[in-house]
């Protein structure tokens, strides 16, 4: 699975581990990635996305019929 959220764009953030000789060594901060299925209304079947944790509480705010219009605004396909 790809980290990254259809709704909001989240990806993956890059850094350093420091360890305590202060040694840096890569690493990634990965967003909380689920994948979650919603029944779309408008079109009579389910629809699964990844979203992030952050995404899923937007679908609660504001409805999936208006978070699937976001998506398709970005040009991912549903």
């Amino acid at each position: 699975m790809s980290a990254h959220c259809q709704l909001t764009g989240a990806q993956p953030g890059f850094g350093n581990t420091i360890s305590h000789s202060h040694r840096r060594t890569s690493r990634r901060f990965d967003p909380n990635i689920q994948r979650k299925r919603y029944w779309l209304p408008g079109e009579g079947r389910y629809v699964r996305l990844t979203l992030s944790a952050k995404a899923i509480k937007i679908i609660d705010s504001i409805g999936i019929e208006a978070a699937v219009a976001r998506i398709r605004a970005r040009g991912e396909k549903v």
